[in-house]
């Protein structure tokens, strides 16, 4: 169920990716599924190997990959942001 869950997940964030317009709604939508999906594969494979020290090292790679994917995606936006003149019209 896991596995599908996160199945479910990327294939929204790939969905939106393609179907979202506006770039940033584009850089959002990828994010959030990203997160979501990464979230429910590693839970499936901690409980497909059991509590160990490799669920830890698992743990730690959610953790890293949830504090680094934000900060992608606000980069990637403040690029876009400062290239792209329409998007200053906005302001």
């Amino acid at each position: 169920m896991l596995l599908l869950s996160a199945l479910f997940f990327f294939t929204l964030a790939v969905i939106g990716v393609y179907r979202f317009g506006f770039i940033l709604n584009r850089i959002h939508a990828g994010g959030i599924g990203d997160s979501m999906g990464l979230l429910f594969v590693i839970a499936a494979v901690v409980i497909a190997t059991g509590l160990r020290m490799d669920s830890l090292k698992l743990f730690l790679l959610i953790v890293f990959m949830w504090i680094t994917s934000p900060v992608a995606s606000h980069f990637l936006s403040q690029v876009e942001y400062y290239t792209n003149g329409e998007l200053k019209l906005w302001k």
